[in-house]
């Protein structure tokens, strides 16, 4: 039996158990299946120690997977919002299918997150406690390569260049950094960019 169906009939049971609908059961399409597998397999395998691949009992990965999955399914509502339920209750994750995320993007630690739609690049790194949200019709744009520490939020108005380390519990609000910085809070509330040469993410991905 392949992965793939492995992973229909479990994440099916988990559904049943933990998000039970109206009426009929939930069933998922094995092609959706797949092709969140496929997605997760990538994004695993380009990681530091992901050689191994995808492994459902790494909480991380498996929140990135019904991620994909129910992105997949995004055209189907009440399958694509039972994924999303399910993984909000499992992981303590708010990341709506609607969401685009980008082919490569890393959960350390699930709890507590939220995910706006905002404009994420390639290869961001989210710990837990993080939060990049929206005000009003203002959205974020995180570059490539950025990572969010424990505690961490951006919301608004914000162009975060690539290569930005916003340091834990720091606030970045209708601010735009410069790229290739940790983000650090000033006295006064601000938030003051001190300047890297190393490529940050460098430390989760082999990119």
């Amino acid at each position: 039996m392949t992965i793939a169906r492995i992973l229909q009939a479990y994440v099916e049971r988990q559904i049943a158990h933990v998000v039970p609908g109206f009426s009929d059961a939930i069933s998922l399409p094995l092609a959706a299946v797949e092709e969140a597998v496929e997605r997760i397999e990538c994004n695993v395998r380009a990681q530091h120690g992901g050689e191994r691949g995808f492994d459902p009992l790494i909480s991380g990965q498996y929140a990135t997977f019904l991620y994909y999955l129910a992105h997949v399914l995004r055209m189907d509502r009440e399958r694509a919002t039972h994924v999303f339920l399910l993984n909000k209750a499992l992981n303590g994750i708010d990341l709506f299918y609607d969401v685009v995320m980008p082919d490569h993007f890393l959960i350390g630690h699930t709890v507590g997150m939220v995910f706006a739609k905002a404009d994420y690049g390639d290869y961001c790194v989210f710990h837990q406690g993080c939060t990049v949200g929206r005000i009003l019709a203002d959205r974020p744009i995180l570059g490539e390569g950025v990572v969010i520490y424990p505690g961490g939020a951006i919301i608004g108005r914000c162009r975060v260049g690539p290569n930005t380390v916003v340091s834990a519990g720091v606030q970045v609000i209708n601010t735009d950094t410069p790229g290739n910085c940790i983000v650090f809070q000033g006295e006064n509330g601000r938030p003051f960019f001190k300047p890297i040469r190393e490529r940050f993410y460098a430390r989760y991905y082999r990119a």
